[in-house]
């Protein structure tokens, strides 16, 4: 007989025997007396399984540790595992400071997409844009590798002044673009410029909602109001969120008491009654206007749609991301945390802004598909479901089911941008060329304190943009004196405001791009023709 026949049957009987025994306990362990099965035992039996008879020996706790996150993700975009080794570095993001490239992403069907750049942060000096897919970390490829949102997280922080090399896919280069970060403190203000953008109207941009985001807010809303401002532009374009009770605590600035603000229905509170403003508010007389965009989401649509549904402000911009779930944190024994969605949310006006994230839907493509079917580009493109239609304090119609609608579409702006804009952008060379012109020039960039007397001594337009178009040249852009014509404005506008970033801090930017920027023209003409007068009754 064959050897190997003759040592099947030796354990041929005994393996049919183990089997046998092992379908007994199995079917006493899956079911209950009422024959139904039994998932919590289930799990057990399947881990007891493969602990005894699994090839290899395997840490049955690693292998549940390694499951969560895919068992929250099944629930919602948004509700997520933290182990305990990184629940630190997760609260930090909210709260204090640590080291890293400066980015805030999700991850979604496997890809790293980097929802901001944060301002004065190492990733922005780099050039790396919000909508970047990061596909390579230091060469390795994570890109539908399976990875953890807690892993990339990991890998992009680091000790400071160490390098990270990313590679990333950006919608308008058809090539991979590489990025050598060097990480650095994380700017954790929420604040990123206020000051007088005319001399009665104050320009607030917030980045974030922190813990310290409604202190820092009405310091900042306190010392405008010093130097002259009786009107007001709050920027949360670019702004994704986080803590939701300083927005709410920003709304009750400018509300008069018993003014609605957000309401919450979830299974521990089916029936909540609304946050009501109390009328201590320090602006209940100025006018407001609030800009977001399409990455304005969670607390800035608490906030914009607070402001929108008691017709107490215009909203200005493109329709902004729509998220409408509440998570809570909730620290597990072992120091992990599960961060749980727990509620809707609901605008005074009754509405959810939460757009869908059913079976099938692509959720993390949302945004890119907004951008495919014209939608920053004309209005008339944006797809509302009108059977979710509901009516501000004094009658305006608006809609949930989506983000936050404004009142006043700005589209985005496109004057001037050519392939070679694309290329010296995609590139990096705007940031590298104005850290090199402002590190060569420093000495003499610090003797003023603003951004207007700063742009007095920049070299005149024409000479900066050869200057630049030089420097692009060697750097292996060549020149293209027809599309560089037409970019012109924009790459020069472009640089001065990030020498004033470089020379000034975050807020110098944002005093040089403003005045050119769609979006805070229009808030600007609003507040000055008296558009954004209160009560907004106009239809």
């Amino acid at each position: 007989m064959n050897n190997r026949l003759k040592k099947a049957s030796v354990w041929m009987p005994l393996a049919i025997a183990v089997s046998v025994v092992a379908g007994m306990w199995i079917g006493s362990t899956f079911f209950n007396d009422s024959g139904k099965w039994s998932s919590r035992s289930k799990l057990d039996t399947i881990l007891e399984i493969v602990k005894r008879s699994y090839v290899d020996d395997v840490d049955t706790d690693s292998l549940l540790e390694a499951s969560f996150p895919g068992l929250l993700s099944r629930l919602d975009p948004h509700s997520v595992y933290i182990p305990a080794k990184d629940l630190q570095n997760v609260n930090e993001e909210l709260g204090g400071s640590f080291s890293g490239i400066g980015i805030s992403f999700n991850l979604l069907n496997d890809s790293i997409n980097v929802l901001e750049v944060i301002s004065g942060g190492p990733s922005e000096k780099a050039g790396l844009l919000a909508g970047d897919r990061i596909v390579a970390i230091n060469d390795t490829v994570v890109a539908g590798q399976g990875w953890s949102d807690v892993k990339v997280r990991s890998s992009l922080r680091g000790e400071k002044g160490s390098v990270v090399k990313l590679t990333v896919r950006r919608p308008t280069s058809k090539t991979p673009l590489n990025f050598d970060v060097v990480r650095g403190d994380i700017p954790m203000t929420s604040i990123d410029a206020a000051y007088l953008i005319e001399p009665n109207v104050g320009f607030v941009k917030v980045s974030k909602f922190s813990a310290n985001t409604y202190s820092e807010f009405l310091t900042a809303m306190m010392n405008l109001v010093a130097d002259g401002a009786e009107k007001f532009i709050v920027d949360l374009r670019g702004n994704g969120g986080g803590f939701m009770e300083p927005a709410v605590l920003m709304v009750n600035e400018f509300l008069p008491a018993g003014s609605p603000i957000v309401s919450m229905r979830g299974k521990t509170t089916p029936d909540s009654r609304p946050t009501m403003s109390d009328g201590s508010g320090s602006f209940l007389n100025n006018e407001l206007v609030v800009l977001i965009d399409e990455t304005s989401a969670s607390s800035s649509e608490i906030f914009s749609g607070a402001i929108q549904d008691n017709d107490r402000g215009l909203v200005i911009g493109r329709r902004s991301f729509g998220k409408g779930l509440v998570q809570n944190q909730m620290e597990l024994p072992d120091s992990s945390a599960i961060r749980l969605t727990i509620a809707r949310y609901y605008t005074p006006s009754g509405r959810c802004i939460q757009k869908t994230y059913a079976p099938g839907t692509d959720y993390d493509r949302d945004i890119v598909n907004r951008y495919e079917h014209g939608e920053f580009y004309n209005a008339d493109s944006i797809k509302l479901d009108k059977s979710l239609a509901f009516e501000t304090l004094h009658g305006r119609t608006v809609y949930g089911g989506g983000g936050i609608m404004p009142d006043i579409f700005v589209p985005n702006d496109t004057i001037g941008i050519t392939s070679y804009y694309l290329n010296v952008l995609n590139a990096g060379l705007i940031q590298k060329y104005t850290f090199d012109y402002t590190d060569r020039n420093r000495q003499r960039l610090e003797t003023v304190d603003n951004a207007a007397d700063l742009v007095k001594l920049l070299p005149d337009d024409e000479t900066l943009l050869q200057d630049f178009v030089s420097y692009a040249q060697k750097a292996g852009i060549p020149k293209r004196p027809y599309y560089i014509n037409i970019s012109r404005d924009l790459i020069v506008n472009q640089l001065k405001a990030m020498i004033a970033r470089n020379a000034l801090g975050v807020q110098g930017y944002f005093e040089v791009f403003n005045d050119v920027d769609p979006t805070v023209l229009s808030g600007v003409d609003a507040l000055q023709t008296g558009k954004a007068a209160f009560p907004i009754i106009n239809k």
